[in-house]
């Protein structure tokens, strides 16, 4: 049978990936506190919707970064497409109508996943110790006719994540890094927090930011974000936007939801940054929250891989068919014919 949301979409997921695929999809960093607390939180956001409101007509559709997009739902970047799927990323982009976020450590080159997408291609970028070899990078993703540049902030070292030790986590033969030039073979324990050590730069701090943002023209926007001081001073270096995150759950374990970091963020800088939010959003209802609670669109990252698992690109549509007919729904009980009109007046 057919999933009817995405919480059976996730059981059909976990019947088809194998188990180390599985755990570095499904799992988060400790205990996984973090993972739990994201889907918890939005459901604690209650909805004190308007009634008698022409809500006869409504559309989804928003300008983001000065582009149109049908939705405010996006594809947050997650990597290693090849292991849900033998498309890999390429399915995802041709499953993907709004915006795909491309992670560095992809399956698939940047170029063909561009060429590919039925959107936009934003590209997530980490930052790597040999600066020369990030330059060529951003250059590369440029050239390629990516729309943004979305520098994760929260990965200094990854997270332990038990799973991946346990499965010793490391790309099957013949999947790839190609954006990177590098691959993951086994080793005794994570493969990927191995690459993680050797290459990723720690010393990175704001200062860096004016640097990265003299060698591209795209808009950056910087993930990771949980709290109203770091996004300000995101403002004050000339980024484009923020995507209040925490890694799904993936990195500091005990890290705040992204549901409840997520007001006084939008309130500090929603006037003057662009706004995004992930983690643990899993129905249309919890996008209406995020949406209520200032931000301007929302990423998910753990379903569209559920879907990419399930039925390649026809189950990334599903994915984002799905939310769009319940936000649809959400907005016509709520009041809210239009995005523009959900607002903090939405929070009970």
């Amino acid at each position: 049978m057919a999933p009817l949301d995405l919480n059976d979409l996730e059981a059909l997921a976990r019947e088809a990936l194998p188990e180390m695929a599985w755990g570095y999809y499904a799992s988060g960093a400790g205990s996984e506190s973090t993972v739990r607390a994201n889907r918890a939180a939005w459901a604690e956001v209650e909805l004190a919707y308007r009634v008698l409101v022409d809500v006869s007509q409504r559309t989804m559709a928003r300008t983001v970064l000065g582009q149109s997009v049908p939705a405010p739902i996006f594809g947050a970047p997650t990597a290693f497409h090849g292991l849900a799927h033998p498309d890999a990323e390429l399915a995802t982009a041709r499953g993907t109508d709004s915006v795909m976020c491309l992670s560095t450590l992809s399956n698939t080159a940047v170029e063909e996943v561009v060429a590919a997408a039925a959107g936009q291609v934003w590209f997530q970028l980490y930052v790597y110790r040999d600066r020369g070899a990030a330059k060529a990078l951003v250059e590369r993703v440029e050239a390629a006719g990516c729309s943004a540049l979305v520098v994760t902030v929260d990965a200094p070292v990854i997270g332990q994540r038990k799973a991946d030790v346990r499965n010793r986590f490391h790309l099957p033969e013949g999947l790839t890094m190609p954006n990177v030039g590098v691959d993951l073979p086994p080793v005794n324990g994570s493969a990927l927090q191995a690459h993680f050590v050797s290459l990723l730069d720690q010393s990175l701090e704001w200062n860096d930011l004016d640097w990265l943002a003299s060698i591209t023209r795209l808009p950056i926007l910087l993930k990771g974000v949980v709290r109203a001081d770091d996004a300000l001073r995101a403002r004050d270096h000339g980024m484009a936007g923020v995507v209040v995150s925490n890694h799904g759950g993936r990195q500091l374990d005990g890290a705040v939801a992204t549901a409840r970091a997520l007001p006084s963020i939008a309130q500090a800088v929603g006037g003057d940054l662009e706004v995004f939010v992930d983690g643990g959003i899993r129905s249309g209802h919890d996008v209406l929250r995020a949406l209520a609670l200032g931000a301007g669109g929302v990423f998910v990252g753990r379903p569209v891989l559920h879907g990419l698992a399930w039925r390649g690109q026809q189950g990334v549509a599903w994915v984002h068919d799905t939310l769009r007919r319940e936000l649809d729904e959400a907005m016509a009980l709520a009041g809210c014919p239009r995005i523009e009109a959900i607002g903090p007046w939405l929070i009970a």
